[in-house]
């Protein structure tokens, strides 16, 4: 009973999903059609291509943005969640709980502050500004998880590398980087989440600069222009484009990802 339950709640909530995939071939008359058609029979591949045409680019800028945004933030957070897992390190708690508190401050008005940074900085409308936006996000959160996986590297094996020889960055970089793999990979899998549906930064750092928009404000000002709501199928066709880089991310790195956010239960 309780799997019947379970799959038909799934089933309800993948249904948008797999209707935005359907209508995807349709073409539009059939998608006006009062008759829904279930099944893409006698599909077409025009959305596709039309949404290729129209916001291919703005794809582009979002896997820019969204790469560039992981690098910055486990180049950033990475070492400081080493720092932060071991034992003794002065002002750790306390800095913990800063980094608790910034993931609480509403979005807005994180972008009205960057807003005038960035501008005073003569970075607004560039990629940079919102990869280091995107990045104010995706460190803490980052280094939470990291840190909570670097808890669970032995000490002993930390000890061994020093009796070896082995400096602080190569102790690091050698011993606890590939030990904290999965750690490492999760939360450079969050960070490209978060870069890749921003909405907040995207639409207020890049006012500016149409040729670097993300796929997010790419996609409203698809539908927000009042001249594609006829063509229902492009715009189905970009949303699964939109999700199709997400979606492989996260079947390819599932198995890393449980691993991660299961060595969030270790405590000190």
């Amino acid at each position: 009973m309780r799997t019947a339950i379970a799959v038909v709640l799934l089933a309800v909530m993948l249904f948008p999903l797999y209707w935005m995939v359907d209508a995807s071939f349709q073409t539009n008359e059939q998608i006006a059609d009062r008759s829904p058609h279930w099944l893409p029979f006698g599909g077409t591949l025009d959305g596709y291509w039309d949404a290729l045409g129209q916001q291919g680019d703005h794809l582009l800028v979002s896997l820019i943005v969204a790469l560039g945004t992981v690098a910055l933030t486990l180049l950033i957070a990475a070492p400081a969640a080493y720092g932060l897992s071991r034992r003794g390190t002065p002002g750790s708690r306390p800095l913990l709980f800063t980094l608790l508190i910034v993931q609480l401050i509403p979005g807005i008005v994180m972008a009205n502050a960057l807003y005038r940074v960035f501008s005073t900085l003569g970075v607004l409308n560039s990629p940079e500004a919102l990869v280091l936006a995107d990045s104010t996000l995706a460190v803490p959160f980052a280094v939470l998880i990291m840190r909570a996986f670097m808890l669970s590297v032995p000490s002993e094996l930390i000890e061994a590398a020093g009796l070896d020889g082995a400096g602080a960055l190569r102790t690091f970089v050698v011993i606890v980087l590939p030990v904290s793999r999965n750690g490492v990979i999760t939360a450079g899998l969050f960070a490209f989440l978060f870069s890749w549906g921003d909405f907040m930064f995207a639409s207020t750092l890049n006012l500016g600069a149409p040729q670097w928009t993300p796929i997010t404000v790419g996609l409203y000002d698809f539908i927000g222009a009042g001249t594609n709501t006829s063509s229902w199928n492009s715009v189905m066709a970009t949303g699964v484009l939109a999700s199709l880089p997400v979606a492989v991310l996260l079947v390819v790195a599932q198995r890393h990802v449980s691993a991660g956010l299961a060595a969030g239960a270790v405590k000190d």
